[in-house]
């Protein structure tokens, strides 16, 4: 069904071609054809074939992901071209309607042909997404921001009035293609020189070994409260299908073994006390609970032993656990921070709008949403995951620094 509907658009997007190759030589015009036709046909075809081969270990690569990267391109540019043909060839065939009925003895002529500045207005309209998506592809999946938010707690114990947290999230270690520019949004996330670093989950895309080749990058990281992390749904190795049981469980050890060697301290449903001048903030760390994903988390148990008046920093990757249970709990959880929504990896940022794809999914998809004084912070991801880019929502590294006072609107800056 997708390589016919594909074959089909290559064919109508070729005529559109064609008006723009009138005059042109004839092989020049069949080498045209031929590269049309045979560059997005093979790259269908390769997309295919690779979608066949992520069902088993290690999953999707960075070839299988580039592959469909380069096909969504191609696919969207191609889709901009045809509306603009499409509505020219409706424009068409009323016109030819009525010349019809006014010329029924030429009927050769009823319907006018298509004009040259229609295909180059396509061509033109459909280079915006051409090479938005190729930036995307090539510099804004590195092109990191940090998010710093002050956040205002009436409760928050006076020792802590100022302290600050690092937030990665969505690393998806299984998808990076260029170490270095990877390597800039460690650095920068070093740079904030917080109190403590969190990670929020899915560090690899299925598989323990995607991580490796970057252990020694994110041991770099430090905090002087400590580095905590917590799974996500993909960490779990449940997308693609294990030889066996044995080699499932074999591969979750290993993940669990490097998440130490990174020095973080895996939150598997459990909570510990960050002191600071004799008083205490909890930090709590959940598995992976989402609406419909896995449902491993489990935050009574990671609640039990501590006090109902401590307050509560949460780590749960998936913000519909915030959204279906969190913010409903008899124990007040006073910040939570999720991951998991990449922001769509695609959409508009600005002060005054923001939209992506992925709004319609989640109640908050991206930074901060309050409710009943329990705060949610969504981080937008620091890697990708399928389409290998971002537009619009790019990398975060997230700074919240924790205040003691009234609540107020949270102030925001966001910065390279």
């Amino acid at each position: 069904m997708l390589a016919a509907a594909s074959i089909i658009l290559d064919i109508y997007v070729y005529t559109g071609i064609k008006v723009l190759l009138a005059g042109v030589k004839p092989p020049v015009k069949r080498v045209v054809a031929a590269a049309h036709f045979i560059v997005n046909i093979g790259v269908m075809l390769a997309l295919l074939w690779g979608l066949n081969s992520a069902t088993k270990p290690p999953g999707m690569t960075i070839i299988h992901q580039w592959l469909l990267s380069v096909f969504i391109t191609l696919l969207v540019t191609k889709v901009v071209f045809s509306l603009v043909l499409f509505v020219s060839d409706i424009y068409r065939m009323i016109a030819g309607l009525i010349n019809r009925f006014k010329n029924n003895h030429k009927p050769k002529k009823a319907l006018p042909t298509r004009r040259r500045f229609v295909s180059e207005a396509g061509l033109l309209l459909a280079s915006v997404p051409l090479t938005s998506f190729i930036y995307a592809m090539v510099k804004g999946k590195y092109d990191y921001k940090v998010h710093r938010h002050t956040l205002y707690f009436e409760d928050l114990p006076e020792a802590f009035d100022g302290f600050t947290i690092t937030q990665l999230s969505d690393i998806h270690s299984g998808s990076f293609d260029n170490a270095e520019a990877m390597q800039r949004g460690i650095d920068l996330a070093n740079a904030q020189k917080s109190d403590l670093f969190v990670f929020t989950g899915d560090l690899v895309n299925n598989v323990a070994t995607e991580i490796e080749p970057y252990i020694h990058r994110f041991k770099q990281l430090k905090a002087p409260y400590g580095k905590f992390s917590v799974l996500g749904n993909h960490d779990y190795g449940d997308y693609i299908k294990w030889p066996s049981d044995a080699a499932k469980t074999a591969n979750m050890s290993a993940l669990f073994d490097h998440h130490k060697e990174m020095g973080f301290k895996l939150m598997l449903d459990e909570s510990i006390e960050l002191n600071k001048d004799g008083q205490s903030i909890t930090l709590i760390g959940v598995q992976n609970w989402g609406s419909s994903f896995i449902k491993a988390g489990n935050l009574d148990k990671a609640l039990d032993g501590v006090q109902a008046k401590a307050f509560k920093v949460l780590l749960s990757h998936d913000p519909t656990h915030w959204e279906k249970i969190v913010r409903y709990h008899p124990s007040h959880v006073h910040l939570t921070l999720s991951g998991h929504t990449h922001g769509a990896q695609f959409g508009v940022e600005t002060d005054k709008f923001r939209w992506s794809p992925v709004k319609y999914r989640y109640l908050n998809w991206a930074g901060l949403m309050i409710e009943n004084g329990r705060n949610l912070y969504v981080n937008r991801g620091f890697g990708f995951l399928a389409f290998s880019g971002r537009l619009g929502i790019w990398p975060e590294i997230t700074v919240l620094e924790l205040k003691k006072g009234t609540a107020t609107k949270p102030s925001t800056e966001v910065r390279a």
